[in-house]
């Protein structure tokens, strides 16, 4: 009673005496959208109530904290049909003066569903009406509402999901609570102590721990929470509030916030019980003891590696002709090439881990390898291979290209350099080495600036190899000098090119099924049209063949990348994990999975991998395939899970995170009763027969 007599308060002020600060233009925009504009008699469609709430303002969870009020929604519903309860995305603590409220801001959609009755007619249009009203504050609070549409058909069959909105939806309903896998108790004493049973969460020290209760009154709102270690799992300290005495079930929500930025919201229902002793002097923002001065030194470590993993492997064909054509050039040309090629990787690293720090900004749950969970730029990184691959195979040559001889030494230049640098780090950027895996988890706990350094050294370790040629030219004098045999070695090279290539498209299948494919291949015989149009016309004796020809090449070049928006449909549901190991049986991976395996004192690997992973996809033959190794699993009864992180999936991306990771692979294997030990990045037989102990 008292938190609504003071929203009227503020909401009375916010009509009167503010109404010339304010003015009159609505604070929030709201509208619905179901996630299908058809719906079967008996069928239950998700719908979002969207509210794009103006800057500087914000709207109120269920729980509004120590005033506001929550978002309503009150249907006009025609007889037999029927909506669900609103599920709330978890909030954000929002302090407004001496106050503390629960609430959002920017855009939020809040789920709900709607029921058509059985006996709906197929073929009837009809509108559901519903009015919103909620209380939006600043300094001072409007109450404000808006009648919301939705339109429906009503179909002869169950309707699917659109798929335009799917992504939209999916991600909304990342933000919604989940039940918790770890049990969870309470006591009020001092302080208002949750504890977390959870040792997996201890290992991975999250970066941030905020409960919201679903009652007032339970926990003090604007009082800090700290997060400690116990033995066995976490505690979160909170300070009483005015009925934390009374309080039977401490339900609410627990926001976890993982290393890498992504963040998982659990619901909460503890019952009292007793909470052991925790340590509050360890929590912090750093991963585990790494400073980001040894941060730094990891990932120029990494980086360095980086250059022997097998990722990169096609890449090492360019960096061979590159180094190659250096000798019997003068110091200054090679040192500036060196130096161009360095700036290359250099920059391109930062650019990726700049578009993850602000994608996770945004909310989304991604990491190291994320621009090939995408299948068009999967599709695109492939055209761009096989395109490199015909040029090297001599279809077409650009203006201030490489040619073969003497040529290739005197035109290659910083520019070509600068672009080869881009193009290795295209190439290696999925696949994460040795210190790398740690340096990053870390980078990306990190302020930006923080953050961003960590990857720069990440760039000069990888480039370091091929500057140090450029620096000190004396190397190149064990390779033969240019000439006439560098023009066959420059198309043999097209090859790994082709492979690279070939292999991208398999990854597209797994991403997008047979059609993602078509659209690819589709476009590499269009760009090889193009290609091969441009290479003709360079070679016509007249300036109009040679124009004919260009319009032909670049029109086939528009085409063969129109093409590629046909690549983003959706894998058949069907499709398979990218761990298929012979001789292991394996299953998805999912928390609930793992926790249920565990709870049957079963030993569990779980191999967190991904199509577009090379060095995941060698692990698997190498170590894998022997049958020693199966006759482990068999023997020991492990659980295979596969983690198959092609496609983005939250879930793994928290798996990735509670271990410290932003990118595959990833090793577990859980021994009954025991946390899990991490493998190595690259597997070996030896490697894991003695985790799983039979060695």
């Amino acid at each position: 009673m008292q938190r609504f007599a003071l929203a009227l308060l503020l909401a009375f002020a916010a009509t009167t005496a503010q109404a010339d600060i304010i003015g009159t233009t609505p604070k929030v925009q709201a509208r619905l959208i179901a996630q299908s504009d058809s719906i079967a008699p008996g069928q239950t469609v998700t719908v979002a109530l969207e509210q794009v709430i103006t800057p500087g303002w914000h709207t109120y969870w269920v729980n509004p904290g120590e005033a506001g009020l929550p978002t309503t929604l009150d249907w006009k519903l025609p007889q037999g049909w029927k909506t669900g309860a609103l599920e709330w995305p978890y909030p954000k603590r929002l302090p407004v003066g001496p106050l503390m409220n629960y609430g959002y801001e920017g855009k939020v959609w809040t789920l709900t569903s709607v029921t058509a009755p059985v006996d709906a007619k197929p073929g009837a249009m009809l509108t559901l009406p519903a009015k919103a009203s909620w209380l939006v504050c600043k300094e001072v609070c409007i109450p404000e509402d808006q009648t919301v549409m939705l339109a429906f058909t009503v179909a002869a069959t169950p309707s699917a999901p659109d798929p335009k909105l799917a992504a939209q939806f999916a991600t909304a309903r990342d933000k919604i609570p989940t039940p918790s896998p770890w049990p969870m108790r309470f006591h009020v004493g001092d302080n208002v102590d949750l504890f977390i049973a959870s040792p997996a969460l201890v290992s991975a020290q999250p970066t941030d721990v905020e409960f919201f209760p679903a009652a007032a009154g339970e926990v003090k709102d604007f009082a800090p929470q700290t997060a400690g270690t116990a033995s066995g799992g976490l505690v979160l300290r909170m300070t009483p509030g005015e009925k934390s005495k009374s309080i039977k079930s401490l339900t609410g929500v627990l926001v976890l916030t993982s290393s890498d930025g992504s963040v998982r919201a659990l619901n909460v229902n503890a019952a009292p019980g007793e909470v052991p002793q925790a340590n509050f002097s360890n929590t912090g923002s750093e991963s585990g003891d790494m400073t980001w001065l040894a941060a730094i030194a990891f990932a120029f470590l990494g980086g360095l590696i980086l250059n022997l993993m097998p990722c990169v492997l096609p890449i090492l064909a360019m960096k061979a002709l590159a180094i190659a054509s250096k000798v019997g050039a003068d110091k200054r040309e090679a040192a500036h090439e060196g130096l161009g090629y360095g700036a290359g990787a250099i920059l391109s690293f930062v650019a990726l881990g700049a578009a993850i720090l602000i994608l996770r900004a945004g909310g989304n749950a991604i990491g190291w390898g994320f621009q090939l969970q995408n299948p068009v730029a999967v599709a695109a990184f492939a055209l761009l291979i096989f395109a490199v691959g015909l040029n090297l195979s001599g279809v077409f040559e650009l203006p201030a290209g490489v040619s073969a001889g003497d040529a290739l030494t005197r035109k290659g230049g910083v520019i070509g350099a600068f672009f080869t640098g881009v193009l290795a780090v295209a190439v290696a950027a999925p696949c994460t080495a040795p210190f790398m895996a740690a340096a990053l988890g870390f980078a990306l706990s990190q302020p930006a600036a923080i953050a961003l350094l960590i990857f720069v050294a990440l760039g000069l370790g990888f480039a370091a190899p091929f500057v140090l040629v450029g620096l000190a030219p004396g190397l190149l004098k064990f390779l033969p000098h240019p000439g006439a045999w560098m023009l066959r070695f420059k198309q043999a090279l097209a090859f790994p090119m082709y492979a690279a290539a070939a292999w991208l498209v398999w990854v597209l299948a797994q991403e997008a099924g047979s059609m993602g494919v078509v659209a690819a291949l589709a476009a590499m015989v269009t760009l090889g049209f193009a290609a091969w149009s441009w290479g003709a016309s360079r070679e016509a004796n007249t300036s109009r063949w040679r124009m004919i020809g260009a319009i032909a090449a670049l029109l086939a070049f528009i085409a063969s990348l129109a093409l590629l928006s046909f690549a983003n449909v959706s894998a058949p549901a069907n499709a398979v994990a990218s761990a298929q190991v012979e001789g292991i049986p394996s299953e998805p991976y999912s928390a609930a999975r793992l926790q249920s395996l565990r709870a049957a004192n079963r030993p569990v690997f779980v191999d967190a991998t991904a199509a577009w992973c090379i060095t995941c996809l060698v692990n698997e033959k190498v170590a894998f395939s022997n049958q020693a190794v199966r006759d482990g699993f068999a023997q020991k009864h492990i659980a295979y899970l596969v983690a198959d992180w092609t496609n983005r999936n939250p879930e793994i991306t928290a798996l990735l995170a509670a271990h410290g990771r932003s990118g595959v692979p990833l090793y577990l294997y859980y021994a009954p009763g025991a946390d899990a030990q991490v493998l190595p990045q690259v597997l070996t037989e030896g490697s894991v027969l003695a985790a799983i102990g039979t060695r």
